[in-house]
């Protein structure tokens, strides 16, 4: 690593994932998720959350190379069925109220080429299984962050043009840029930040806006908003009422839609890793909430895949707002990431909507949350439609029109 001050602007970076991404407390229990080819940044973070106090950190290793060889060659009853130890390892820590740091990495063309229904076959099961935890932390009873780390595979996609070690500098400079590493104090600017998209929220809030509709080269859509939504910023709180930040980098306000009434037609302005592969050029039209129609240049099958998850992969479970002026879109990059590319454009969710993104939400059962209007499925999977040319209006009960967005930045 041939970048200036990398390891102290890792150790910064540690300290950042640790006191303002899951706010460690003495006595919490830590799960790290994050790739074998990281463990310098693994060690960090572990020694800084021992450090603020936590009980426990367990880190869980992942490798692209071993899952891709898994998912190519395991028996058909190993995809179809997750180890009941993997269940119970995840029910213990929503018992112990664990705080999990993702950690992203991989290479966003990591699965290209293997059987896209071993894939999805294997995404199912996990879903399923996996299934208190995504309530837990949709629900925010947990803490958790999603931060990235520059993988060298993922480097090279992002800057073909650079050679393998150039690229990876280059990758984590942008990583250290968009997370305010160089700034005098990074926990302080953080700070600020987040302060600065609770205000927009809380304008939002105010509005209580029935509906959203959206218009740009190829989108014109008018998607509802539930009774009693709430608009949130970059910070959250868990159950134990301590603040967290979800996503770093993050530029956007965000809540939930009301599933049952999206009508018109969208499509994707960035390209969209998922399940290890590229999916890129959607157009989706929905009908009383439900996608009736989609195509996509690229990936058309594993989107096919990912719409039959199940009923709710079918409807949306989030709308943000990002400026297009955000710096990550100032950038120019395309990172073939989500926590990067969300961050550059407004974007939606397919698949479940968030407990909290409803007044009393967290306490409400499936049901209920279904009653409000919010999407309950086993994926959310983010996709990105922001672009300078969108424009936004927030529609009042009584049909009155208020501009949001103009060509794609605040009204």
């Amino acid at each position: 690593m041939t970048l200036k001050n990398f390891k102290e602007n890792l150790e910064n970076y540690a300290r950042l994932i640790t006191e303002i991404g899951v706010n460690v407390q003495k006595g919490h229990t830590i799960v790290v998720q994050i790739s074998v080819d990281q463990a310098e940044l693994a060690r960090l973070i572990t020694k800084k959350a021992y450090e603020l106090g936590a009980a426990e950190v367990s880190v869980q290793w992942t490798d692209d190379f071993v899952q891709r060889e898994f998912l190519a060659f395991a028996a058909d009853d190993r995809l179809e069925t997750i180890p009941q130890h993997k269940v119970d390892q995840t029910e213990d820590w929503i018992a112990k109220g664990a705080s999990r740091i993702s950690v992203v990495s991989s290479n966003p063309d990591a699965l290209a080429g293997i059987d896209h229904q071993r894939v999805a076959t294997y995404q199912a099961a996990s879903g399923k299984a996996l299934l208190n935890l995504r309530k837990a932390t949709q629900a925010n009873k947990v803490s958790w962050t999603v931060v990235a780390a520059a993988g060298q595979d993922w480097a090279q996609k992002v800057f073909p043009d650079l050679s393998p070690e150039d690229a990876q500098d280059k990758l984590w400079d942008e990583i250290f840029k968009t997370t305010r590493i160089y700034e005098n104090d990074p926990v302080a600017a953080w700070k600020a930040h987040d302060e600065k998209l609770q205000k927009k929220a809380d304008e939002l809030n105010k509005e209580q806006f029935t509906a959203l509709h959206y218009t740009a080269p190829g989108t014109d859509i008018i998607i509802g908003l539930p009774k009693n939504h709430l608009w949130e910023g970059a910070g959250s709180y868990n159950a134990r009422n301590e603040k967290f930040m979800a996503n770093m980098p993050t530029e956007e306000v965000f809540t939930a839609p009301d599933s049952r009434r999206v009508d018109g037609y969208i499509s994707s302005t960035k390209p969209l890793s998922y399940a290890g592969t590229i999916i890129s050029g959607m157009k989706f039209t929905f009908k009383d909430g439900k996608v009736v129609d989609f195509s996509a240049e690229q990936g058309q099958e594993v989107l096919k895949n990912l719409l039959e998850t199940d009923e709710g992969a079918t409807r949306l479970g989030e709308v943000a707002l990002v400026p297009d002026p955000s710096p990550i879109s100032q950038s120019g990059i395309t990172f073939f990431n989500t926590l990067f590319d969300e961050n550059a454009s407004n974007h939606l969710a397919l698949g479940s909507a968030y407990a909290f993104s409803i007044q009393g939400g967290t306490e409400m059962n499936e049901e209920e949350l279904k009653e409000a209007g919010l999407n309950r499925s086993q994926t959310h999977v983010d996709f990105m439609v922001g672009s300078d040319q969108m424009d936004i209006d927030g529609i009042r009960e009584d049909g009155s029109t208020v501009p949001i967005f103009r060509n794609g930045d605040w009204a």
